[in-house]
């Protein structure tokens, strides 16, 4: 159920914005798998650690690919060049959204509201990524990382996917999984929800301990229809 808040759902709930990786998917498992590749075809042994990729996912780009290869990185830049490149060709995983995602965006999807993304991911992964998991459908704006745009917790992404969705800020709900989404939501002047299984739940939960809790996007759907 939802749970706490100073903050509450806006009435009427007509636009939702959502992070994409630790919120929608778990994307840590690709991070992973492309890292022990990289690490593998250098001839060493060590092997990504899940736990820590999780943790480092809202930092993203060289912090968190240089924190996850630690004494194995070589050139931040150079390593992070290159598993870009192997993120643009790598499979994405059917079920790499966490479970009751699908569902729930064809619901709301269905119901009439509209969805965003807003992600410090780079542009062509989130895109990538939507698109082979059949979900970029459902998404009236999809804005990820780009080279003049301020990542988050600027909030230039949220109201250029504010923007494209043609969403009053009024009706509109955040839904994030880190302490930077938190910081996004309140620069950008939306409330915000995060989901219990997100990556940065724990550690954002502790620093705004009044800020809605989703354990089911279900919960949204349901809502929605009020």
């Amino acid at each position: 159920m939802l749970m706490n808040a100073t903050q509450k759902l806006p009435k009427p709930l007509r636009h939702i914005l959502f992070d994409l990786d630790g919120t929608l998917v778990d994307s840590v498992r690709i991070t992973c798998t492309i890292i022990d590749s990289m690490l593998a075809e250098r001839g060493l042994a060590h092997r990504a650690d899940p736990a820590l990729a999780r943790a480092m996912d809202a930092m993203g780009g060289v912090a968190m690919i240089s924190a996850v290869m630690g004494v194995h990185a070589r050139d931040p830049a150079a390593d992070l060049a290159e598993f870009r490149a192997r993120h643009a060709v790598a499979a994405t995983p059917a079920d790499l959204p966490f479970p009751g995602v699908v569902p729930a965006l064809s619901r709301l999807a269905a119901a009439g509201i509209g969805l965003g993304i807003c992600s410090n991911k780079p542009q062509a992964l989130c895109t990538k990524i939507l698109g082979d998991l059949g979900l970029a459908g459902h998404f009236a704006a999809i804005v990820g990382a780009q080279p003049d745009l301020p990542r988050k917790p600027a909030p230039d992404a949220a109201r250029l996917a504010l923007a494209r969705m043609q969403a009053d800020p009024g009706q509109c709900l955040y839904v994030g999984d880190s302490a930077v989404d938190v910081a996004t939501a309140a620069a950008a002047g939306l409330p915000v929800a995060l989901v219990a299984w997100g990556y940065g739940f724990e550690a954002a939960r502790a620093a705004a301990p009044d800020t809605m809790v989703l354990h089911d996007l279900a919960e949204l759907a349901v809502h929605s229809d009020e």
